[in-house]
């Protein structure tokens, strides 16, 4: 098949690159900022132009895009949106419904929202990994001195100055103290997400005079659904990151690489941004325990971050997600804590037992190669696609 590629700043790109010639497809990739936005006669003038000079059987991108979507619908062309991101707003567009849509949700809460509310655009589908391209990635003393540790975070910390939620200074002290206690109530449980749901119309009122949020045009998005996913799911993953992470660091040898500084975790080592392609794989190589800490957002699916740590061979320590248990063994293929005291406990024992730990990574590795690489997933893609 010919295959085109709109991306701005996308993971999985340069993988996308690599894997899809090997199975026999041809790839142009277009990267332009304008696939970001709702409407784009710019972006109409670019998508005609490519299509004019050359016939493609399916037009691509990570997550979705409202402008892709509404000019391979009007050329009669299909799109394969591949959705890595939660929170993702553009999702909650009316042109999801466009008949030329086959969007993969990585998260089956989402998909199930979206399901069972008619729209019949949208699949289940994990996300993937280029196991060949981590295959590759040796480590050598060099590497070693510069990545090992005892336990390691890639990921953002959510304590850039004026993030969201910082914006709602001029809450009541009621709504302030609600929001409060169902953070702290929804930070003691996994594999159920509330938030939304207690979003009262009382305490969104009170939200929308704070900092109003105004649908886009085409949008279905409700305004609880943004408060909780983007205002809330973000303070909460700035609460939670840092209690764990300053529990952990206060115990172990732990690396933390995010692009921002934290003074406020005096016991971690902050290593700065990585990058996604050359270096991160590495981390996940070199250190004996990789957490994952989720966003809220994130239902039920597998983090792409989860799926890069096993698929790079490393040991997975993660939040408790749902959708794991559709695919992997927990205590044979990764491993899950259900609490802070339950992280510790977990950290202390698999520093300890060094055969287990390796066992365990060996067993994410060969499961991720066999059924979670992106010739396999995008197999999965093509037939559904083409049936």
């Amino acid at each position: 098949m010919k295959i085109l590629e709109f991306e701005y700043k996308h993971f999985g790109v340069e993988d996308l690159k690599d894997v899809l010639p090997r199975m026999g497809h041809t790839l142009k990739v277009i990267s332009t900022e304008l696939i970001l936005e709702r409407n784009s006669s710019a972006f109409d003038t670019l998508f005609e132009d490519e299509i004019s000079k050359e016939h493609y059987d399916i037009v691509f991108t990570f997550n979705y895009s409202v402008v892709v979507s509404q000019n391979c619908n009007r050329h009669h062309i299909k799109y394969v949106a591949w959705v890595y991101d939660s929170p993702l707003v553009s999702l909650y567009s009316y042109t999801i419904t466009n008949p030329c849509n086959y969007i993969f949700l990585f998260d089956s809460a989402q998909y199930l929202e979206f399901k069972n509310g008619g729209i019949n655009t949208v699949y289940y589908m994990p996300l993937a990994v280029n196991t060949t391209r981590l295959d590759g990635m040796k480590c050598d003393e060099k590497v070693h001195s510069v990545f090992d540790s005892d336990v390691s975070f890639v990921g953002s910390m959510y304590n850039e100055k004026h993030n969201l939620f910082e914006r709602l200074k001029d809450i009541s002290p009621y709504t302030r103290g609600y929001l409060d206690a169902i953070m702290q109530a929804q930070l003691k449980v996994y594999g159920v997400n509330f938030i939304e749901s207690l979003l009262t119309p009382n305490i969104l009122d009170d939200l929308q005079k704070a900092v109003p949020y105004h649908k886009n045009k085409d949008g279905i998005e409700t305004a609880a659904y943004i408060y909780a996913d983007y205002f809330i799911a973000r303070k909460m993953a700035q609460m939670e990151r840092h209690e764990l992470l300053s529990e952990v660091s206060r115990h172990y040898q732990t690396k933390l690489y995010t692009p921002n500084p934290t003074p406020e975790l005096p016991d971690i080592q902050n290593m700065g941004a990585i990058d996604f392609y050359d270096n991160m794989p590495y981390v996940f190589k070199c250190s004996k325990i990789n957490l994952n800490i989720s966003l809220r957002s994130i239902k039920n699916g597998i983090p792409l971050r989860c799926m890069d740590i096993m698929g790079a061979g490393g040991f997975l320590l993660s939040n408790f997600q749902a959708d794991f248990l559709q695919y992997f063994i927990p205590d044979e293929d990764f491993v899950y804590f259900e609490s802070k005291e339950d992280l510790l406990n977990k950290c202390a024992y698999y520093l300890e037992h060094e055969e287990e730990r390796k066992r365990i990574a060996r067993n994410g590795y060969e499961k991720v190669k066999q059924f979670h690489c992106y010739e396999k997933r995008l197999e999965e893609i093509f037939e559904l696609v083409n049936s």
